[in-house]
């Protein structure tokens, strides 16, 4: 029992890259334990393979439905910055940022954790998805993936080429660049100055923080920007609220994030708004996501449900 509860944190991965959110991950792992328990390990593979196999089984049925996860620029093509956007879309379902740690974390995930990667993933059929992750990210054979899906190992590599050859399709230059250029410590230094200039509302720095193409989206809103003209006008506009906001640092999906606290209306402190997912290029931020859904997130980050006007005071509750 303990050799299998071991698996817990790299099966959470894995079922968060096929599921798109980390909240359902954790309920798929937790099946997958219980069906390993209840069940018999014969030895005709690795146990590995075999609790993988579980795993596999586990989010083929969760995906049955058809439906997949998305952000939004998967939904619409971008909207004019000054524009406020529409009421919530709740009929998507959003994928979601997870808690993948800092540096030490980011450096062993790579690119494999990434937010705009796991997006990308949700295009690819169920199948095709875990082949793609058990060979790519995790280093399974052709074999071995062929035994833990019941294929052959040529319908396993001929599911391998369509799904590299959809994901190099659909994955923005953005995206992969991020991936190949700019190290740990650049990331850092530019988040550390994207904080301080989003808290002078300083837009002038972040004009030169910001890519040429960056993209702004607020899921669980389908509108999203992309150039600095655009988000400048959204954050001097529609977002003007955001003005003398705090940005308490942390991690996700092994990138810099922010939690952002917002002024609250009775100026005695400063209350969540958003979690503020970023992503790189070189010295540029190409992309930065703000999720909205701070009475989940939050908690799940283990961040204050406020800040006291102490910037080094903040409430747990």
């Amino acid at each position: 029992m303990e050799e299998i509860a071991a698996f817990r944190g790299e099966l959470t991965g894995y079922c968060y890259r096929m599921l798109g959110s980390y909240a359902e991950a954790e309920d798929a792992v937790q099946e997958t334990l219980v069906r390993a328990w209840r069940g018999r390990f014969e030895g005709r593979s690795g146990l590995r393979t075999w609790v993988y196999r579980i795993a596999t089984n586990v989010c083929l049925d969760a995906l049955a439905s058809g439906r997949r996860r998305a952000l939004p620029m998967d939904l619409s093509g971008p909207s004019a910055g000054g524009t406020p956007p529409a009421a919530p879309h709740d009929g998507a379902l959003w994928v979601e940022p997870c808690p993948a740690g800092g540096p030490e974390a980011a450096a062993a995930s790579g690119e494999s954790v990434r937010l705009a990667f796991v997006a990308v993933l949700q295009h690819l059929p169920p199948r095709q998805r875990a082949t793609l992750v058990l060979r790519d990210v995790l280093g399974f054979s052709a074999r071995e993936v062929a035994d833990l899906l019941g294929s052959t190992v040529a319908s396993a590599n001929s599911a391998l080429g369509r799904a590299r050859a959809t994901l190099a399709d659909r994955r923005s230059a953005g995206a992969s660049a991020s991936a190949r250029s700019g190290g740990d410590r650049v990331r850092r230094l530019l988040a550390e100055r994207y904080a301080a200039a989003f808290a002078r509302y300083d837009m002038a720095e972040l004009t030169l923080l910001l890519h040429v193409d960056a993209t702004l989206s607020l899921p669980p809103y389908a509108h999203w920007m992309r150039g600095l003209p655009d988000i400048r006008a959204w954050l001097t506009g529609p977002a003007i609220g955001c003005r003398g906001s705090r940005l308490l640092p942390t991690w996700a999906n092994g990138s810099p994030a922010f939690a952002q606290y917002r002024p609250g209306p009775d100026g005695s402190g400063y209350v969540p708004w958003a979690l503020q997912v970023l992503d790189f290029s070189g010295d540029r931020i190409t992309a930065i996501t703000a999720f909205r859904d701070t009475a989940r997130l939050f908690p799940l980050f283990g961040l204050p449900d406020r800040l006291l006007d102490d910037p080094r005071a903040a409430v747990h509750t």
